[in-house]
């Protein structure tokens, strides 16, 4: 009888492994792309987030900017080849990819939140999005 239940126990228990695993297996991974360096670290952010979409269509992404980090999600904003940024930011919000903009820094270099993309949204301070993205909703962080 006791072998009879430790089989039934170990069955159980390989069962809700097996059961458990296909839920783990489909969950996006979230990712939150910080940036706060300007201009070329937000040419080469657009491209790794190009690159890590199409690896995994179904990551989460979010990328925070605060300080020069926010330029690139400014009314005409353009890259180092002088190459608008608004059709690759569109482009990917499409995708899913939201884009979230520092108030400090807005207010501290007196820019217009109307300046800013309207894909993107305005958080009250960067670095605290992108803490509360990795501590309260699991974010991984990466700095392109």
């Amino acid at each position: 009888m006791f072998k009879i239940l430790l089989s039934f126990k170990a069955l159980f228990l390989a069962a809700m492994v097996a059961l458990s695993l296909p839920a783990q297996a489909s969950e996006a991974i979230k990712v939150v792309y910080h940036m706060s360096e300007g201009i070329p670290q937000a040419s080469r952010a657009i491209n790794n987030i190009r690159n890590h979409l199409a690896a995994d269509p179904t990551a989460k992404i979010v990328v925070v900017t605060h300080g020069l980090g926010i330029d690139f999600l400014l009314e005409g904003a353009t890259n180092q080849m002088e190459q608008p940024f608004a059709g690759g930011i569109s482009d990917l919000a499409s995708k899913g990819v939201e884009f979230r903009v520092c108030n400090n820094t807005l207010v501290a270099r007196k820019i217009d939140a109307g300046k800013v993309a309207m894909e993107a949204k305005v958080v009250p301070s960067g670095v605290a999005e992108v803490a509360r993205l990795q501590a309260k909703e699991g974010f991984v962080y990466l700095r392109p």
